[in-house]
């Protein structure tokens, strides 16, 4: 707490932040719950899915196709009868 001295009198503030500056509650767009990572991909492969689906839309085809494949490896095997 500091004090300042102001025409006579005595006034004063708190120096400590009610919420910290990295909290969710600060202003702008809430996070996305994502985490940006780097992929490599030849040429070739990239421009096909461009092909596919439009240059703005690789990221949403890759994420896709990483939750398909997860949702495959998750399941269990077929039984073999």
């Amino acid at each position: 707490m500091a004090y300042i001295q102001i025409n006579g009198g005595v006034n004063w503030f708190v120096l400590e932040m009610a919420t910290p500056l990295d909290s969710d509650d600060a202003m702008g767009r809430p996070p996305l719950g994502m985490k940006p990572t780097t992929i490599r991909l030849p040429v070739e492969t990239l421009q096909r899915v461009e092909a596919l689906v439009g240059n703005r839309r690789i990221a949403l085809f890759i994420r896709e196709a990483v939750e398909n494949e997860l949702a495959r490896r998750d399941a269990p095997p077929p039984s073999q009868e």
